[in-house]
């Protein structure tokens, strides 16, 4: 079974065709259970997300802060597996119909198996991976499994990538273009900065795939200021947050989830 790179694509350019930039939603999966996210990733997407990424917590979040790192821990310490990942892809696209991303390490996947994991993501419907620590060098064998199961490879750039830099990686990727809008890990920030549309702009010098800007977006007015520049704005730490404040009061915390959605998505429509 193939997986829906192609959704993945025909999402973003509806996006672009109707003058605005895509929202996409992050939330781990088995966060605050493996039920619980599920429901959480559904009502993002039915709240105005265009696109979802899973993440696949992990010990180690190298580059996620404190507020996913929390939803990390308490998603491993309820026992999740790969399994519940793949299951959380397949019932949130099956619910929506939107492209589901998986958001990754590389050492999960390895340990997997490479072919074993693209052949099982595609299965479950997704649209592609976020690889956030795996070198361009050293992709080969995920971007030749991929790209036979249909499914899209993702890089990150960052603003102190160079350009020669920015071309090898855009070269090699697929479906879009992770642009890290500031230097350090995820987070809520009071401003995503200049760095952002800079960024931006030298990785489209490179490239003609969308480049969607995360790391700091947390509120409308945020939302509205990078779908200035980006073709797509990525939101993870704030609905984490929504989430993590509901303090295990489930309704409240879809709520809350739903509703910050719903703001971005008028951010990101906003005319300016």
């Amino acid at each position: 079974m193939a997986g829906n790179l192609e959704l993945l694509h025909s999402v973003l350019a509806q996006a672009k065709a109707e003058n605005r930039a895509a929202l996409v939603g992050y939330l781990p999966a088995g966060f605050p259970t493996v039920d619980g996210g599920i429901r959480a990733m559904t009502e993002m997407l039915d709240g105005g997300c265009d696109i979802v990424e899973v993440g696949l917590p992990h010990s180690d979040p190298v580059l996620d802060g404190p507020v996913i790192q929390t939803a990390d821990d308490i998603a491993l310490r309820g026992g999740l597996k790969i399994v519940d990942v793949l299951r959380t892809v397949r019932e949130v696209q099956a619910a929506t119909g939107a492209p589901v991303l998986c958001m990754t390490y590389w050492n999960p996947v390895d340990a997997y198996g490479v072919e074993r994991f693209a052949a099982d993501l595609a299965e479950a419907g997704g649209a592609g991976c976020i690889l956030p620590d795996l070198p361009v060098e050293e992709s080969e064998v995920w971007r030749k499994a991929a790209e036979q199961h249909g499914l899209a490879t993702v890089f990150v750039v960052a603003p102190s990538s160079r350009d020669e830099r920015l071309a090898k990686i855009t070269a090699a990727g697929s479906g879009f273009v992770y642009a890290a809008s500031l230097m350090g890990v995820t987070g809520t920030r009071e401003s995503v900065g200049l760095e952002a549309q800079e960024l931006v702009g030298r990785t489209r010098a490179t490239t003609e795939l969308p480049v969607c800007v995360g790391l700091g977006v947390s509120n409308a007015t945020q939302a509205a200021e990078v779908a200035r520049f980006a073709d797509g704005v990525i939101v993870g730490s704030a609905f984490v947050k929504r989430l993590l404040e509901a303090d295990g009061d489930e309704e409240a915390g879809l709520a809350g989830v739903r509703a910050l959605a719903g703001e971005l998505a008028e951010g990101v429509r906003k005319r300016f």
